[in-house]
């Protein structure tokens, strides 16, 4: 499994294992390229180091969880433990013996890399969003835009990124949330300024669904949801999320 979870943190982050100590050629760390911190230390230990049971070495490998409920959850769980060799309140330690499923291991490999990242890098690896886009009819007519095409290009916000949903809000006269939508490229350049806007990025963006006005219009959005104004990308409340996608 050693080498099964080498070639993921290859394929995935583009980074390959160093051998910082010369008399131990088990011990492999994985760093991030911009800030050198470590994600991962892969290494041999001694089963008793573990307290498991019979005698020899087995494969593990140390990641940090920065959630420490999280954290406590997963040391309940077989072929876990507190990080042997390192802060045992930010670290673990799984055993690559098959014991715990090789699914469960890149998903908290992938949280050790965000745990450990830069803030650019750890908005560029994390997870999708859902944002409430506004759209004004005064300056494009949006819905003119997604009758003849299903995928428009938009003004981008640095937030934004490949793979988040993206909830069109109309200004006045519509006054509502019209569009769903998955962002399907970003960070395209664009260059155009006049007295009302700047763009200089745009995105793509897919649609997936149509709301009727009357669904999400902005009183409800402000009555039922809090939503007092938008300006400008903003995130979308879990209890508002769930209603859109139903």
């Amino acid at each position: 499994m050693r080498e099964t979870i080498f070639a993921y943190i290859k394929e995935k982050y583009k980074t390959s294992p160093e051998y910082p100590w010369k008399n131990d050629h088990t011990g492999a760390v994985f760093r991030h390229s911009d800030n050198r911190k470590w994600f991962a230390l892969a290494m041999c230990v001694g089963r008793e180091k573990l307290r498991l049971s019979g005698n020899g070495y087995v494969d593990a490998v140390n990641l940090k969880i920065d959630d420490p409920m999280f954290r406590e959850v997963l040391l309940q769980e077989e072929g876990i433990f507190p990080a042997y060799h390192m802060n045992k309140e930010h670290w673990i330690t799984v055993v690559l013996d098959g014991t715990v499923e090789e699914s469960k291991i890149y998903d908290l490999i992938d949280r050790s890399f965000t745990a450990t990242a830069s803030k650019k890098k750890r908005e560029k690896y994390r997870p999708p969003k859902e944002w409430i886009v506004p759209a004004n009819p005064k300056f494009f007519d949006i819905e003119d835009a997604f009758a003849h095409a299903e995928v428009i290009a938009w003004k981008q916000s640095s937030s934004v990124k490949v793979g988040d949903t993206v909830f069109m809000y109309v200004a006045a006269p519509v006054s509502a949330i019209l569009y769903q939508c998955k962002v399907v490229e970003a960070d395209i350049p664009y260059d155009y300024r006049d007295k009302n806007l700047i763009i200089t990025t745009l995105m793509k963006i897919q649609l997936l669904q149509k709301y009727d006005p009357k669904q999400f219009s902005f009183q409800r959005l402000k009555e039922e949801y809090g939503i007092y104004a938008i300006r400008g990308p903003r995130g979308v409340p879990n209890s508002l999320s769930y209603e859109l996608h139903l």
